[in-house]
């Protein structure tokens, strides 16, 4: 398995689960439906209440019996939330963050950027 930033399975299932959110989220908004409700029908869809979908998204840990239901039910195979993976595209808050890091970085000279890639190194562990 490769090295990556996020290790602790806990967060390795968080980050797959709304990798497959933002999939359902996305189809149904091709399929015309309006995003309102998204959330909710998510939810139904794993067989969650809305509220601990809520929980799960935030800070609930995903335990083997909810995994191994959500993926049943995503049709995704055994052990596939365990498995880290690459992001499918960048959601709007990182799209964001993206942006706003590209304009310090432009912004700034070489000691600030050299500032920021610190920081940022800091910050990732």
């Amino acid at each position: 398995m490769r090295q990556s930033l996020v290790t602790h399975p806990t967060l390795v299932r968080r980050q797959n689960v709304l990798s497959l959110f933002q999939q359902y989220a996305e189809a149904q908004m091709r399929a015309g439906v309006a995003p309102k409700g998204l959330e909710q029908s998510f939810a139904q869809a794993l067989q969650i209440s809305p509220s601990m979908w809520s929980q799960v998204k935030s800070s609930r840990p995903i335990g083997d019996k909810l995994a191994r239901q959500i993926e049943a039910l995503c049709r995704c195979p055994p052990g596939w939330l365990d498995e880290e993976r690459e992001p499918q595209g960048l959601s709007p808050a990182e799209q964001q963050f993206m942006a706003l890091a590209l304009k310090a970085w432009r912004g700034t000279n070489a000691d600030g950027r050299k500032r920021l890639k610190l920081m940022l190194k800091d910050l990732a562990g």
